[in-house]
């Protein structure tokens, strides 16, 4: 098992609601796979250094997780179509 994260920047202009079952939903799916969410460090709403998709502004999320090789791809898979997530990206922690 290795251990990783990932930094997602969400869509802000959604309610606070659907912000939290966004970050669930990327917790859901580490778990599913047999991994093991360590953190969640929610930074908030930050402004864009460029704007993205005509957005100025970012829901930033770090997850700090410890999975198989797998599993991180599964998960960029999901970041890649879910329309809610502007930006990703997920490293391997070192050693």
């Amino acid at each position: 098992m290795n251990q990783y994260e990932a930094l997602y920047i969400i869509v802000p202009n959604q309610d606070e609601e659907v912000t939290k079952a966004s970050v669930e939903k990327f917790k859901g799916i580490v778990e599913t796979n047999g991994g093991e969410v360590t953190a969640i460090d929610e930074w908030g709403k930050k402004r864009l250094a460029y704007p993205i998709d005509y957005k100025t502004e970012g829901y930033y999320v770090l997850m700090s997780f410890t999975c198989a090789p797998e599993v991180p791809k599964e998960l960029e898979r999901n970041f890649k179509n879910d329309e809610a997530i502007l930006r990703y990206l997920v490293t391997r922690k070192g050693e």
